[in-house]
């Protein structure tokens, strides 16, 4: 997908203090603080435009969300749709996944949301997607005891070394989906991705939940 470049995408970001943290690290460990309770955090990493978060977080107000985002003009459209909506649970950074362990401290989130993220389909580049092992022991760190991640992809080479990546890792699989839209989850909420492209072949959904 072709990414059209916002001019002073950045500085308009950091004009609303509000939902986008411009200095995220300074949270590190105290992410309740910035939302005065103690629900549980949940992360997006690649929210996109923010159209599966920000509803999301409209129908979950007991549970706080970050998106997480790393091209500014991308983060910038999901900036501007959930300040029309004004969803209160939920704030915005802009970061790699590959730094997560820098943004949030041990046990500090809940459960972590991946969808449709790069499958970098070339195996040399295996190690920059998403559920590689690197990525899964960073993970492993920041979840809790019980945490857990959601994962949809439409690309079934990505979904099959995901599954093979978490079950090598000693993750917990369940809520497999061969085709998502077939057999749907409950209250399953569409990305704008999905929303698009669904229709031109299957969605892979699982669950995978840290082992002891």
């Amino acid at each position: 997908m072709r990414l059209r470049k916002v001019k002073n995408a950045l500085d308009k970001l950091k004009q609303n203090t509000f939902y986008f943290i411009a200095e995220p690290k300074q949270y590190k460990g105290s992410w309740n603080t910035l939302f005065s309770n103690n629900h549980p955090i949940h992360i997006e990493i690649g929210c996109g435009k923010g159209q599966f978060i920000s509803e999301l977080a409209r129908r979950t107000p007991d549970v706080n969300f970050i998106a997480i985002e790393k091209y500014d003009s991308v983060l910038l459209r999901a900036l501007e749709k959930i300040e029309a909506e004004k969803i209160e649970n939920l704030r915005l950074i802009l970061m790699d996944a590959k730094e997560i362990q820098e943004y949030f401290s041990t046990g500090e989130i809940a459960r972590i949301y991946i969808n449709f993220s790069d499958p970098w389909p070339k195996a040399a580049h295996q190690k920059r997607r998403l559920t590689y092992k690197t990525f899964l022991d960073s993970y492993r760190d920041i979840l809790t005891d019980q945490g857990e991640i959601f994962q949809k992809t439409d690309n079934r080479k990505l979904f099959e070394f995901s599954l093979e990546s978490f079950s090598r890792n000693h993750w917990y699989l369940s809520n497999i989906s061969l085709n998502l839209h077939e057999d749907p989850v409950e209250d399953n909420i569409e990305t704008e991705f999905e929303e698009k492209w669904s229709k031109l072949g299957p969605i892979y959904r699982l669950e995978a939940r840290k082992e002891a």
